[in-house]
């Protein structure tokens, strides 16, 4: 009965350690997939989300200014174009 504890015991043990050496394993994977993703990130020369969001404001402003602009040029027209007609 001693021998099949300690079979047991012993089974159990090398259970744990692979479970732990597995655990370990998987760390060290995450890692080094994660660093190799960084670095084919970087290698992309892709933009942060700061940078994107500073350009799109950007956009924005210019088209509200760009579509304000044409209203104004849209109204000297009109004016213009009586002018033009009466002459």
């Amino acid at each position: 009965m001693q021998t099949d504890n300690k079979f047991f015991d012993d089974l159990a043990k090398l259970g744990q350690s692979a479970v732990g050496t597995l655990h370990g394993v998987k760390g060290e994977m995450e890692a080094m997939v994660r660093a190799r993703l960084e670095n084919l990130l970087q290698d992309m020369d892709l933009v942060t989300r700061e940078e994107f969001d500073v350009v799109r404001d950007m956009a924005r402003e210019a088209r509200a200014k760009n579509e304000e602009l044409e209203q104004k040029i849209a109204a000297l027209e009109k004016k213009a174009s009586p002018r033009k007609a009466k002459k």
